[in-house]
């Protein structure tokens, strides 16, 4: 079961059903780990135990690669979250959708799951 009050029944029950692939980037550890280094975040498990809590979860890690890096360097300025814009480029590239609360994603023309 997905804990979080964040994500909406229909983006729970896509992550829930065992017939989609649910990735995780590289870029989610990369924003936690700064989080916690800048106290944004607590406690340090969050950080230590995400490996192990996308095993359990049966979760892939999406590793960021050049192409990535460079798309999410050429998008439009509609979004200044850096990590956004890398989970935007990976979802573009890809053409997967992207599960966030963030409507902003959406001038990207990328597919957003509430």
């Amino acid at each position: 079961m997905v804990e979080s009050d964040r994500l909406s029944q229909g983006a729970r029950l896509i992550i829930e059903d065992s017939g989609n692939r649910v990735l995780i980037s590289a870029a989610v550890a990369w924003e936690l780990a700064i989080k916690l280094k800048t106290g944004k975040i607590s406690p340090p498990s969050l950080v230590d135990r995400l490996h192990s809590s996308l095993d359990r979860a049966a979760f892939s890690e999406l590793p960021i690669t050049i192409e990535h890096a460079t798309r999410a360097g050429l998008l439009p300025l509609h979004h200044r979250d850096p990590f956004d814009r890398l989970l935007v480029a990976q979802a573009l590239t890809l053409h997967i959708p992207i599960i966030s609360a963030d409507a902003l994603l959406e001038k990207y023309e990328v597919e957003r799951i509430e």
